[in-house]
């Protein structure tokens, strides 16, 4: 067997492997055998077949197997053994192979198109100076969040006199164009509203300072623009009969009840994060800054990815791609999109491409290696981010580890995860290799400088 490898230009080389009959008998031999013992065909029992009639039947097919078999492990031998930077995977170029008939033919010669990665120097040292933006949780932020808190711990209590985001409950009855009740017109008992999202201000106005009892004369239609959806579900009407409302409604008010938010006291701190996690309001505090902080921490590491991400590319700057052979192999990769989708994507894929081989680089350089518990507690973080979305901030452990893991055996997520792991592992050792000058930033301005990169 001989293997050669020729570079055609600086990004793309021609493997030529030549196979002959010597590389590949036994293996044939050693496959029909294997054959023959499991082989059934009329007439005989299994196992029974003669080696003749086996070779006669299924020679040719085990022989192409074989060699198919045979060019794969020798090419990727050859890449492996000899470090070829290779992009996507070989590709065979059918002007340089010839035509041949497994039956018949004991040699063979297989050309493959190798797309190499462009050579470039992505590797970090002190002479590269980058900006760590430090986002700062002052007491705003944190007074924020225990209003958040305590809005989402409060509850309704009833009160006598109306007041706007007051809930209101009652009788609606129709009335006829001299504000009378209308014969047989529409009753609902029990009817909820909220005047505070009235379309209308006059119609809304009409609510201001009502106490329980009072009887409220307004127009539906006009109080929600008539929007028959509103209208259908507060009438319980069809939206076709609602599109026809214009009649004034007297409301007649049994109930006020107002949503009185949590007081901050122990009661909302063991509420939030459990009995006798925190037992002072300046706890309750630290608490809360300490959880914005790690939250802003994932946004930080995030943010100094993509500037490290920016300005690696930009010092490297323009490189030459084998674009001939990476859209074949796109079109492969893709046969059920079509020739468009090549046309659409190509382009945009080439600094995703150029940015995951610098990464391989510094990656390399630093020395930065991924194991499974890496992949977790990157999964744990997002689970921890996700959960506090919807206030709960202190999950038990093995909650938030089971959580994580469910995200695990999703493919797709788990190589997102994975992703992330690594970009976050780099970062955090390219801090370390480059000049880092570190900014203390507001979270306004911190997203008024990644609304501008974007």
């Amino acid at each position: 067997m001989k293997i050669s490898f020729e570079n055609v230009d600086k990004v793309s080389a021609l493997l030529t492997l030549n196979i002959e009959k010597q590389d590949y008998e036994d293996k044939v031999k050693t496959a029909l055998k294997d054959f023959s013992k499991k082989a059934s065909l009329p007439g005989f029992r299994p196992g029974k077949v003669p080696a003749s009639l086996i070779q006669k039947r299924f020679g040719t097919e085990v022989k192409a197997e074989e060699i198919n078999k045979l060019i794969s492990e020798e090419v990727n031998k050859y890449i492996r053994e000899n470090k070829v930077n290779m992009l996507a995977e070989p590709l065979p170029n059918e002007e340089k192979t010839p035509q041949m008939n497994f039956e018949t033919q004991d040699d063979f010669t297989f050309a493959f198109d190798i797309a190499l990665a462009p050579d470039f120097d992505a590797k970090l040292s002190k002479k590269d100076k980058l900006t760590y933006y430090d986002i700062k949780v002052d007491d705003a932020l944190v007074d924020q969040q225990v209003q958040s808190y305590c809005q989402r711990g409060g509850q309704h209590v009833k009160a006598d006199t109306y007041e706007a985001r007051d809930m209101v409950k009652g009788t609606l009855t129709q009335l006829n164009t001299k504000n009378n009740t209308l014969k047989d017109g529409i009753t609902v008992e029990e009817a909820v509203m909220l005047p505070e999202y009235m379309k209308d201000d006059k119609e809304k106005a009409k609510f201001e300072g009502a106490k329980v009892g009072d009887v409220i004369t307004f127009n539906p239609a006009k109080a929600y623009d008539g929007s028959a959806t509103e209208l259908a579900s507060l009438l319980h009407i069809t939206k076709e009969e609602a599109e026809e409302m214009k009649s004034n409604f007297n409301f007649q008010i049994s109930e006020i009840m107002r949503y009185e938010p949590a007081k901050v006291d122990q009661e909302l701190f063991d509420k939030v994060l459990g009995t006798g996690v925190v037992k002072s309001e300046e706890e309750f505090r630290k608490f809360i800054a300490d959880d914005i902080k790690k939250n802003f921490q994932s946004e930080e590491e995030y943010q100094f990815t993509q500037d490290l991400r920016e300005y690696v590319l930009g010092r490297i700057g323009k490189v030459d791609f084998p674009e001939a052979l990476l859209k074949r192999f796109m079109k492969l990769r893709n046969q059920d999109k079509g020739e468009q989708y090549v046309d659409d994507n190509f382009e945009k894929s080439l600094p995703e491409l150029l940015w995951h081989l610098a990464k391989e680089q510094i990656c390399d350089q630093l020395e930065v290696k991924v194991q499974h518990e890496d992949v977790l507690e990157t999964a744990k973080r997002f689970t921890r981010i996700q959960f506090a979305q919807y206030g709960m901030v202190n999950l038990p452990e093995e909650t938030v580890t089971n959580y994580a893991a469910s995200m695990l055996k999703n493919e797709q997520q788990a190589q997102g995860l994975v992703e992330r792991t690594v970009e976050n592992l780099m970062a955090a050792k390219a801090k370390e290799a480059v000049t880092l000058k570190t900014k203390e930033v507001t979270i306004e301005e911190f997203r008024k400088l990644t609304e501008k990169e974007k």
